[in-house]
């Protein structure tokens, strides 16, 4: 005979509250913050109804998407449409939202099958951070927008404050190659120039050029960071001649 939502709730009581204290969030529903932690492992194994967190999780996908649109809309209000997607997809992705369960101790608290549990997956990226945003949903279905609105920014800002120069830059090329598009439809050549160092510390020298105008150059332990340093050089380049 399995258990009951209620049951798991009474058993639970002094985890669910200090997960309420870490979150700075007290639930009136506390059955809502129950269910976005147990998973479909645990539900299948030892529920009754079978509830688990994956609806609450879609819930809280739309609403993370949401309101860290909106943060980084109110921050970055002169940026485009295209690299304020970019900056959300870095920071709401698996292994961000795991990164930010792990703040608050998630895992501890998640209710896992037999196997999960056996397999450490109170640490697993891809459980975290679908927990994550089911704690998400919860948090909208029990509060509103604005108190998840509070809750994201409780533990994004601190994050997009810690990291902005990097999140803004986090994808030079792409920003480069609608700068160069917009303006002259046509985009920028990246060329490797010089490779050195033995094969397990090699360091790779790329130039970005436009219309036969060297923009930019990078050096790093694989081309593609190289890359993205070159592009982040020649937007300075672009952003200086402009000024």
């Amino acid at each position: 005979m399995g258990t009951t939502l209620a049951n798991l709730i009474q058993d639970n009581e002094e985890g669910l509250h200090e997960l309420q204290e870490r979150i700075g969030y007290r639930f009136r529903d506390l059955r809502l913050l129950q269910l976005s932690l147990i998973h479909s492992s645990f539900a299948f194994e030892r529920l009754d109804d079978g509830r688990h967190n994956e609806t609450q999780e879609f819930l809280g996908d739309a609403v993370l998407d949401l309101t860290v649109g909106y943060i980084l809309f109110t921050r970055f209000p002169e940026m485009r449409e295209g690299k304020l997607t970019r900056i959300r997809s870095a920071l709401v992705n698996e292994y961000g939202l795991a990164d930010r369960a792990r703040e608050i101790e998630l895992g501890q608290h998640l209710l896992l099958g037999k196997g999960e549990n056996a397999s450490h997956g109170r640490d697993k990226s891809s459980i975290l951070s679908c927990a994550y945003e089911a704690l998400v949903g919860a948090l909208f279905l029990d509060g509103g927008y604005d108190e998840a609105l509070a809750f994201v920014r409780r533990f994004f800002e601190p994050h997009i404050d810690e990291h902005q120069d990097q999140l803004v830059s986090a994808d030079a090329k792409s920003s480069l190659q609608e700068l160069l598009q917009e303006r002259f439809n046509e985009g920028p050549e990246y060329a490797l120039v010089d490779e050195e160092g033995p094969a397990h510390a090699r360091l790779f020298s790329i130039t970005v050029s436009f219309q036969g105008e060297k923009l930019g150059s990078g050096k790093a332990s694989s081309k593609k960071e190289a890359e993205q340093q070159a592009a982040r050089a020649a937007l300075d380049h672009l952003r200086q001649s402009q000024s």
